[in-house]
């Protein structure tokens, strides 16, 4: 008699039904069984993929975990037309493989399949069977993967307790070497429980449990970690963080997409993805959770995340003339568990066209030959266009000293990709910075060239926090989304863009249209004025200007651990500040001059829950070689940045509002507002990159 028999029989009732209502409600309800069909959501390589290295295998990425036991040669299999191709399948949870024997023939066309006698867990079969065709290149893969971009970054500080742990590699890695055993979190020497997944080219850890406060942790992946033709990571990837003290509680939001929402014009062979203000799980990104529709009728496509960005890539070109709605649910979440903090949905209209414009370089920092650079600086690159966050990794995006390569995370954000090297650089040395033309817009354009450019570092390391990346809204002087009017005779050194509103609403500067149509000028501005009813390319342009207004502004308003808060009680008349991070609840004022004393590398941020205001004559005034580009000023208050009669503001001033300048005022910076900027006879000079 075994163990259960033993018991009572009205105890063995009550058991057996708890155990019913149990399973009930680890399926959602209902009968207790999952009725949830399962489907793949994405395969390594991709259906039509071309240039498939030889020595590859196979995989496929379920929606949901998988019974083993029913993923074999027999229901998984790979044929070269007729003929089979010998090999071993593997699983483990979402995903399964297929290990070819021997390398595949070079450029032939190979099809991977599914049936249906792959089962779920609750015994539910693939909805239908799965197949997809690629074509093998002439070589095999023998690149070592690298680890291009960690998550908390390394040595970050204040990380949130119920924060998980991500890496993202240089390439398609084989999922079922990346486990508990090759991706490790330790605090000291005491491992932490915890879960490992991998989708894409991002491997996450998720503790068990919240991690302990004021803490330092370790983060490992080791060489047994390999890509798809089995190459291992050159050597064990280490880096750590500290903790803060609290647990993240703020959702999640979508802070841009691509194309932008009423968008019209939009070439067919483009790809629609969406920026997210923070970091999200890769798990909940998936078709299910992120669509495409033309009227009732998904669109076929694969879904990918990488950074804070999720793409979804049609399978064929979208139709001409065609509105399409983008949808992304309240399924994601980001890697504390927040969901999104409601369902965004956008839609565009397409054009008659391709889009087979390459993108470019448009500016670098450091610059090119640039001397004296920060030891701690970060290298960047912003592109003319939105590109392919997934192209950028330490393979596309490298920075070298001589012919040794500089260890280091390349992250993708807006426009604008940055190498951040593991360590600071040495002094008093060139440095060459190479993006290469792996990387490609959303329409897959590659680079048009090959970018290179050199700097030589000085001998110090920079204060305060790293820069605010500006992307492309760095291009303009003054920059808003639903105005800039002048009266009085204004000067604006640097160009002037308005979107998403027209031409109209730039008022007070007798526009005068280029013959192109792409621009305008005027008397009182040294440079060009844009509006989003411009001739192409300048809508798509002014789109993802604004879009990078609102990306930097989040950067800005996001820093964590401020060297003050809260100083002089929102006073700072009369004071001089050194760089740092700097916090107030409440509104700011400058009534008399306020100084900042720093050097040309160092950065302020100023973060602003109220307004910004400057009293009439009130200045702000650099010392010691302060620049006004590393001079950041995040209003969020309802009246915006205000700035008094003939008062004089130092940086770039991004708010969530509005930008008002009343007469005589002056500036050195930038003017960048989510709503409108007001002036009066006022001079304003954009500064030096």
């Amino acid at each position: 008699m075994n163990v259960f028999e033993s018991i009572t029989l009205p105890v063995r009732w009550f058991m057996t039904l708890l155990l019913v209502f149990f399973v009930a409600g680890c399926n959602g309800g209902g009968s207790g069984v999952s009725q949830a069909v399962p489907t793949v959501l994405f395969t390594v390589p991709a259906s039509a993929s071309i240039g498939v290295a030889l020595n590859a295998s196979i995989n496929a990425t379920f929606s949901e975990a998988m019974d083993p036991l029913t993923i074999t040669s027999a229901t998984f299999s790979l044929m070269q037309g007729a003929t089979s191709v010998p090999g071993s399948v593997r699983s483990s949870g979402t995903t399964a493989a297929f290990y070819p024997t021997s390398n595949l023939v070079a450029s032939t066309v190979y099809t991977a399949t599914l049936t249906t006698g792959v089962k779920d867990l609750a015994g539910n079969a693939l909805a239908i069977t799965k197949t997809w065709s690629f074509t093998t290149g002439t070589t095999a893969d023998i690149t070592v993967p690298t680890v291009s971009s960690v998550i908390p970054a390394n040595a970050a500080v204040g990380i949130a307790l119920n924060a998980s742990v991500a890496a993202t590699f240089s390439e398609a890695m084989d999922p079922l070497t990346i486990t508990s055993a090759t991706f490790t979190l330790m605090q000291g020497t005491t491992p932490v429980a915890g879960t490992v997944s991998y989708v894409g080219t991002t491997a996450t850890f998720h503790p068990t449990s919240n991690l302990v406060a004021s803490t330092a942790y370790t983060a490992t992946l080791t060489t047994g970690v390999k890509n798809l033709s089995s190459n291992a990571l050159a050597s064990n990837y280490s880096w750590s963080f500290t903790t803060g003290a609290t647990v993240d509680t703020t959702p999640p939001t979508v802070l841009s997409t691509v194309p932008a929402s009423a968008l019209t014009g939009v070439a067919i062979n483009a790809s629609v993805n969406a920026t997210f203000s923070k970091v999200m799980n890769p798990l909940t990104i998936t078709s299910a959770t992120f669509s495409l529709m033309q009227g009732t009728t998904p669109v076929a496509g694969t879904v990918s995340y990488v950074g804070r960005t999720a793409t979804f890539t049609p399978t064929s070109n979208l139709t001409a003339s065609t509105v399409y709605t983008a949808t992304i649910t309240t399924g994601v979440k980001d890697l504390a568990g927040n969901v999104l903090a409601a369902t965004k949905t956008w839609s565009f209209t397409t054009g008659a066209t391709l889009d087979t414009t390459p993108p470019t370089v448009s500016s670098t920092a450091p610059l090119d030959v640039a001397t004296g650079v920060a030891l701690n600086s970060t290298v960047n690159a912003t592109f003319s266009k939105v590109m392919d966050v997934a192209t950028f990794t330490t393979t596309t995006f490298t920075l070298k000293q001589a012919t040794t390569v500089v260890p280091g995370a390349v992250t993708y954000v807006g426009t604008t990709a940055t190498f951040s090297p593991t360590s600071n650089l040495v002094a008093s040395t060139v440095y060459t910075a190479t993006i290469t033309t792996g990387v490609k817009d959303l329409a897959g354009n590659a680079l048009a060239v090959t970018k290179t450019w050199s700097f030589t570092t000085g001998v110090t390391v920079a204060k305060g926090p790293a820069p605010v990346n500006l992307g492309t809204a760095g291009n303009f002087a003054i920059l808003a989304e639903t105005g800039v009017s002048t009266t009085g005779t204004t000067a604006i050194t640097g160009d002037v863009g308005v979107s998403p509103v027209a031409a109209t609403y730039l008022t007070g500067f007798s526009l005068i249209a280029d013959s192109t149509n792409v621009f305008s000028t005027s008397s009182l501005v040294t440079g060009k004025l844009y509006a989003a009813n411009y001739a192409v390319p300048t809508p798509a342009n002014m789109t993802t200007a604004v879009s990078d207004i609102m990306i930097a502004y989040t950067d800005a308003a996001g820093r964590t651990l401020p060297d003050q808060t809260e100083l002089g009680a929102g006073d700072i008349s009369g004071l001089t500040l050194v760089p740092g991070l700097y916090k107030w609840g409440t509104g700011v004022l400058i009534s008399t001059n306020v100084t900042l004393n720093g050097g040309p590398n160092d950065v302020w941020i100023f973060q602003i829950s109220g307004d910004l205001t400057m009293a009439s004559g009130a200045r702000m005034v650099l010392a010691g070689g302060a620049l006004p580009k590393n001079i950041f000023w995040q209003v969020a208050g309802g009246a915006g940045a205000v700035l008094g009669t003939t008062a004089h503001f130092e940086g770039v001033i991004l708010t969530a509002k509005a930008i008002t300048l009343n007469t005589g005022a002056t500036g050195n910076g930038r003017l960048l507002a989510q709503t409108a900027v007001t002036l009066d006879s006022n001079a304003v000079t954009q500064p030096a990159p």
